[in-house]
């Protein structure tokens, strides 16, 4: 591991290369002892990361998953939304678990947006009138507090600064939302839900932007962590199916206020299959008895959410289009350990559509109706995985599988999952 992280250099990024769930929060706790600061640079509450160590499970939701680690401190940037009630609940949540001064180690963005109670209300209206189109939102209110702040009406965590301004918006956001939606939002409530927790915040408040360029400018390592993954960039997913902020490299930049010089080495996470939550486009899906088995073996239902996944084999494209976008040096497989006992495994190889090859999945229904994809098939093997170290000492047909995936995605699969907890990591 540390052979590893030196040569990605000090400040490396950890970027999911699927459709998220690939496992980004055990490989951030398993490194992140190894930095001074792990960094959220996008997204909300939305984003579950599930992190087992000795047989405990701690789930993550918006604070970054490397704050187990009791020396280091979690920032949560200014391209994220935060639902401060939820903030405060998960911070309680894990120093009841034994996590010692976690709230004295969260920095949060004065230019962080707050997600407010009426995000959620939103939400879950906008889905309802989509009917049958529904995109599968988490109704979080993730979309809508993102939706405001483009439009220029969202309220940021400065604002609590300033009690005046920040009823003047809420009562301004919710008169908005009311004639637009027909909603009976309320301001008072939602006022007074901020100030139930006003002054426990404002200690976490900063500039993390200067605070970041400072310890990066003394020598300090930072760790940037991922939540979702490419293929739910806002930009580079499988629009409309996606996120609702830059999830892959380009967050970093935009959601910290990081150069991308200071972007040392980037990892990629993906599993040794392929899942994804809610609608949209997913080519390799298995809707039958194998597709059923991977979620059984894989336990694959959100942490978040509970929401079930819907499972299916590698998708090489869809981890080459990843790893080439977000300049991926070394792929962290994991899961490895869940095909276990299966007869052969498929791997997506090629997308032809009309006798075009494509490089990325199409956006469209009927292009995807008539997408053709080309497999290639691997023997599986029998052995539990769950116990193994080294490379060397896994299966034969389970090491030809890792170097037939390296092969076919372009870049070193350089660690290994083979179980849920910290310690069952293989590092080549």
């Amino acid at each position: 591991m540390h052979k590893l992280l030196t040569a990605l250099g000090a400040n490396v990024a950890i970027i999911g290369a699927q459709w998220g769930d690939e496992g980004k929060g055990k490989l951030v706790d398993a490194v992140s002892g190894n930095f001074d600061f792990v960094c959220r640079f996008s997204g909300g509450a939305n984003a579950g990361h599930t992190i087992v160590v000795d047989g405990t499970q701690f789930v993550f939701h918006l604070l970054p998953s490397g704050l187990l680690h009791k020396n280091t401190v979690g920032v949560v940037g200014n391209g994220t939304v935060v639902d401060l009630p939820d903030l405060l609940k998960e911070i309680t949540d894990l120093e009841k678990s034994g996590l010692a001064n976690v709230s004295d180690r969260v920095k949060i963005s004065l230019r962080a947006q707050i997600l407010m109670e009426y995000h959620k209300k939103i939400d879950q209206e906008l889905e309802r009138r989509k009917g049958d189109q529904k995109i599968g939102t988490t109704g979080r209110g993730i979309g809508p507090a993102y939706a405001d702040k483009v439009s220029r009406i969202g309220i940021r965590c400065e604002d609590l600064l300033d009690r005046d301004l920040l009823r003047e918006k809420i009562e301004n956001n919710c008169t908005f939302h009311n004639k637009l939606l027909g909603l009976n939002l309320d301001p008072e409530k939602e006022i007074e839900a901020l100030e139930a927790v006003r002054e426990q915040v404002k200690p976490m408040l900063c500039d993390t932007r200067k605070f970041l360029h400072d310890q990066i400018a003394a020598g300090k390592k930072v760790l940037f962590e991922g939540a979702q993954a490419h293929q739910l960039d806002i930009d580079h997913g499988t629009y409309p199916f996606v996120t609702s902020s830059p999830v892959s490299i380009g967050g970093v930049c935009t959601g910290l206020g990081v150069p991308p010089k200071n972007i040392n080495g980037v990892i990629g996470i993906a599993k040794a299959y392929c899942t994804r939550v809610g609608a949209g486009p997913f080519p390799s899906e298995l809707e039958n008895e194998t597709g059923e088995l991977i979620r059984k073996n894989g336990h694959e239902f959100g942490a978040t959410t509970g929401r079930p996944r819907r499972c299916g084999w590698f998708d090489a494209v869809v981890t080459r289009n990843s790893i080439e976008t977000a300049g991926v040096d070394t792929v962290n497989l994991t899961k490895l350990d869940v095909l276990s006992g299966m007869p052969e495994l498929k791997v997506v190889t090629k997308y032809t559509l009309d006798g075009q090859e494509l490089f990325t999945v199409p956006t469209t229904r009927k292009a995807n109706q008539k997408l053709e994809l080309e497999f290639e098939t691997f023997p599986g093997w029998e052995e539990d995985l769950s116990g193994v170290r080294k490379f060397e000492d896994l299966p034969e047909n389970a090491k030809n599988y890792v170097l037939g995936l390296e092969r076919l995605c372009g870049v070193p699969i350089r660690a290994i999952g083979v179980g849920p907890d910290r310690n069952d990591l293989i590092f080549r």
